[in-house]
């Protein structure tokens, strides 16, 4: 039984809350804005919850404010949503599943409107099924394809579902002005005249409420160790649904203070990329010093996963870039930077790199399963990769634009480091094998054919199989013969004679103007020279 509510007497709460101090105003003035702009309507809240200490404090915050309404004024749901990406830092990630399940139970106890979920990204839209699948370099500050994929897009189709069912909702949030000067700009710019309440940035019909927003970071712990004790039956660091909130105070001092990753619900919300817990796969970051410190401190089985880190945040040095993806990109063509001035027309331009190359993917893929076998061997329970990634990164090999793996390697890696089989659908084989490929590249050398463009046409061959109607076939396959195809020194010999040949056309004109005025002078001469007839 939750000791709070066990004991939970009014007068030791007003107590509580008349005594604390936050932000140089009683902690009663919040409970009570609380409960005022939670009653004020029948909007649902939908509450972002992080696991870090502000969206933790929030969620105490709103928690006790509920319990200290009428159980008649508190019917309005409270969406509470955390967002895994699937490569959350494995001790927040459980960290938080635990605190969202201690929530849940805490409110069906206590009669509270409040329901828990976990959002994750769509299969498609993983790390590991762009990064390894598909090829994706890992990201940076100037090419960060995950955040919207991973964290904004499963966090608003949650939100617009709800939107959908109940016309308009109020996200609260639990960011603070004093966590940096960004994201008090952010919460200044949308905030609605006279209202505690800011308009969505980008979610029609959502408002986003921040009640901590004026916090300092000791008002957060205040609240979060329980030091103005609402009820003498209250263990110091206990929370309102009954946990404890020691092992989060454990957690940011192993990992020197480095802060939570926001929840992310639009891209006006500072994103990680400085260290703060988020994703352990994270390469925006030159180095991840909460991972590090948390190695440090005592965790040290997570060094594995730190080093492959490193090893992808490696693959995007300037001096290693060439090395690791592939001269194409995922069109098939090889793409040039554009010329800033008239002097670097003159000069040869760098390509812009695609993807990573096929054989990098399949021994990374292999790397991070034998790492996930050891750390489950060694006593751990964790998922690196999920089975429904493996099913789609397979299928993104088979389909690969530039080199479509006709081995059908995936299963045979897997079995390299579990030593049994998951249930690949045999209808997700590839029609062709190694031995196919193989003869393929003989004719391809035989007959000076890129084999990866002879692949290519079979597979859309065998794709229009069985169609009454074909019209579409030769558009397909002229799509593919524009593509680049061959080594890239032949792909960049034949741009040389495109251009070569571009620009005599651009002059052509001119030449046959020029051509056309000399063979009317020409005509004026020879008349000019014919003797007069008498």
């Amino acid at each position: 039984m939750n000791t709070l509510v066990q004991n939970f007497d009014l007068e030791d709460y007003e107590n509580f809350i008349n005594d604390g101090q936050f932000a140089g105003r009683n902690l009663s003035d919040f409970v009570s804005e609380v409960q005022r702009i939670y009653c004020s309507d029948k909007r649902p809240w939908v509450i972002g919850f992080s696991g870090g200490k502000d969206s933790t404090a929030t969620m105490a915050l709103i928690y006790i404010a509920l319990l200290g309404l009428k159980p008649e004024d508190r019917t309005k749901p409270i969406f509470v949503i955390s967002s895994d990406t699937l490569v959350e830092t494995p001790v927040v990630v459980d960290m938080i599943t635990g605190t969202l399940d201690a929530i849940a139970k805490g409110a069906e106890r206590d009669n509270l409107p409040i329901s828990t979920h976990l959002v994750t990204p769509k299969t498609s839209d993983t790390f590991w099924v762009n990064l390894l699948g598909k090829g994706y370099p890992a990201p940076t500050r100037q090419f960060r394809w995950c955040t919207e994929r991973m964290k904004i897009d499963p966090v608003s189709q949650f939100i617009k579902e709800t939107v959908a069912e109940y016309d308009e909702v109020i996200i609260v949030l639990g960011s603070r002005s004093a966590e940096s000067s960004s994201r008090a700009q952010v919460i200044a710019k949308h905030k609605m005249d006279g209202s505690r309440l800011a308009r969505h940035t980008t979610l029609s019909n959502a408002f986003v409420y921040t009640p901590i927003e004026t916090w300092d970071v000791n008002d957060v712990w205040a609240l979060l160790r329980g030091g103005y004790k609402y009820s003498d039956f209250i263990d110091e660091w206990e929370s309102p649904w009954g946990t404890s909130n020691l092992p989060l105070w454990t957690l940011y001092m192993h990992s020197s203070n480095q802060g939570e990753c926001p929840l992310v619900i639009d891209e006006s919300t500072p994103s990680c990329g400085n260290s703060r817990f988020g994703c352990w796969t994270c390469t925006v970051v030159t180095k991840d010093k909460a991972m590090e410190a948390l190695i440090e401190n005592g965790e040290e089985w997570m060094l594995p996963l730190l080093r492959f880190r490193d090893l992808l945040a490696m693959t995007s040095e300037p001096v290693n870039k060439e090395k690791y993806r592939n001269y194409k990109r995922r069109d098939g063509r090889v793409i040039y930077q554009r010329a800033k001035n008239e002097n670097e027309l003159a000069n040869e331009r760098d390509i812009i790199l695609g993807p990573y190359w096929l054989k990098y993917r399949k021994k990374w893929l292999e790397e991070l399963l034998t790492i996930e076998k050891q750390l489950n061997d060694s006593g751990h329970t964790i998922t690196l990769i999920t089975e429904p990634e493996l099913h789609a990164i397979r299928q993104q090999w088979f389909a690969d634009p530039n080199e479509p793996d006709w081995e059908d390697s995936l299963p045979t890696i897997y079995q390299r480091v579990y030593g049994k089989d998951l249930k690949w659908s045999e209808n997700d084989r590839a029609r062709f094998d190694a031995e196919d490929a193989k003869l393929l590249e003989q004719l391809g050398d035989e007959f000076d054919v890129a084999p990866a463009l002879i692949k290519k046409l079979i597979e859309l061959e065998l794709s229009m199989e069985g169609l009454s109607r074909r019209s579409n076939v030769f558009n397909k396959i002229g799509t593919l013969l524009k593509q680049d195809w061959g080594s890239l020194e032949q792909i960049q010999a034949k741009h040389s004679q495109v251009q070569a040949k571009h620009e005599f056309d651009l002059h052509k004109k001119t030449i046959e103007q020029y051509e056309e005025a000399i063979r009317e002078v020409d005509g004026l001469l020879k008349r000019a020279q014919e003797p007069e007839l008498i």
